[in-house]
């Protein structure tokens, strides 16, 4: 026997030896990953907070069948006035100043979120307290008041009665946790049109496109004052509208996505702000929300606004538009927006604080041309920006 192979089961044996040390590192690793995963996992769904089960009736819609791989999601998502752990002073009863029926479609190639102005005036049904003990009349009231005295599920049992629609699931976001969701992702882009200098509600915001952190984001989707323009509530609407695209385009970004301890800070923030139903509390059923988002294509997710006009007996307050009922309509059987969509805000359109699409109110000359149609509708979209307060 050689010398060389001699050698031989001695390199076999280090061979082996490194092999199953390199082994043992990885299952190492693996063990830790997985542990680090689960800590994780168990922090993030810990921090959704469920709201006890108060009954939303036996009189509620039903849900018609539609054909497709999943049923169609209707997740009704509110944001609460609660101001702990923000800048903004003062005390409310608990209002809801931001209510959106998210719908997502059987077939999870498209998503809308539709909002509903807080200054609607609806037909309340019969709800309780929020403890649930007390039985709340119903009856024309602002649609907002739902919230302050009923809680979620007063809400929830609001908007099924006005639209016939079955909400499937709630969320409520609280301010604070919005705050800390925009400074997660180090801020999202806005364009402010003009100067603002809102002394009743004691906001200041400079001109121009730029990133707001989550202080200035909160100032920004509250403003109903000072922007030079009829905005009002519906305005404020559009607003938000434009802002939650801009920030579901920075979630989706690859600089959020890949970035582990960003996309960290987010989910905590996120879930840390979040109350639910409870058969929503939990990360995997939040993921069925989260994830066909990112999977539809940020051009197939659209916001409107319900359509709405004034309320006769007070222009301050709101009533539906007749074509509401051919919205609801959508929602229920799970079709598209169509022309209901035509100046929908969504997180596709690249130009931050923009007002995109034609407005429903053109109301071109008969069989224009196309140069003319496409003169009316821009014009129209630089009026429907003017009056909401965003950047033509």
């Amino acid at each position: 026997m050689s010398e060389e192979e001699a050698r031989l089961p001695d390199r076999r044996s280090r061979r082996r030896l490194l092999l199953k040390r390199i082994g043992i590192g990885v299952l190492v690793l693996v063990v830790l990953l997985a542990t680090a995963l689960v800590v994780v996992y168990k922090k993030l769904e810990g921090n959704i907070t469920a709201i006890p089960e108060i009954s939303l009736g036996k009189d509620r819609p039903d849900k018609p069948h539609v054909e497709g791989p999943q049923d169609p999601l209707n997740v009704l998502v509110m944001g609460s006035d609660d101001r702990k752990g923000t800048n903004i002073g003062g005390e409310t009863p608990g209002l809801s100043d931001t209510t959106i029926l998210l719908h997502l479609s059987a077939n999870r190639k498209r998503a809308y979120g539709i909002s509903i102005p807080r200054d609607a005036m609806v037909d309340r049904p019969t709800c309780f307290s929020k403890d649930g003990k007390r039985q709340l009349p119903g009856g024309l009231r602002q649609f907002n008041a739902a919230f302050a005295v009923g809680g979620p599920t007063c809400t929830v049992r609001t908007v099924e009665h006005v639209t016939g629609i079955r909400i499937d699931h709630f969320i409520v976001v609280n301010f604070a946790g919005f705050k800390d969701m925009v400074n997660a992702v180090h801020g999202v882009t806005v364009c402010v049109p003009n100067e603002v200098n809102d002394d009743i509600g004691h906001i200041h915001l400079p001109q121009g496109t730029y990133k707001v952190n989550g202080n200035q984001a909160l100032d920004y989707v509250r403003v109903r004052h000072g922007l030079g323009a009829p905005n009002g509530d519906i305005g404020r609407m559009k607003r938000q509208q434009a802002f939650i695209s801009a920030m579901i385009a920075k979630v989706y970004s690859a600089g959020t996505l890949a970035n582990p301890v960003r996309l960290y800070n987010f989910l905590n923030a996120a879930t840390s702000s979040l109350s639910t139903d409870s058969g929503f509390a939990h990360l995997k059923e939040l993921a069925s929300l989260g994830s066909p988002l990112k999977n539809i294509g940020l051009d197939k997710i659209q916001f409107i606004t319900v359509p709405n006009q004034p309320w006769p007996q007070d222009p301050n307050r709101l009533v539906f538009a007749p074509d509401a009922a051919n919205l609801w309509r959508k929602v229920r059987f799970d079709k598209p927006l169509g022309k209901l969509g035509a100046d929908a805000v969504s997180p596709g359109n690249d130009q931050p604080g923009k007002q995109p699409g034609a407005s429903n109110s053109a109301s071109p000359s008969p069989s224009p041309s196309p140069s003319q149609n496409q003169q009316a509708q821009e014009a129209a979209r630089k009026q429907a920006a003017k009056e909401a307060g965003l950047c033509a």
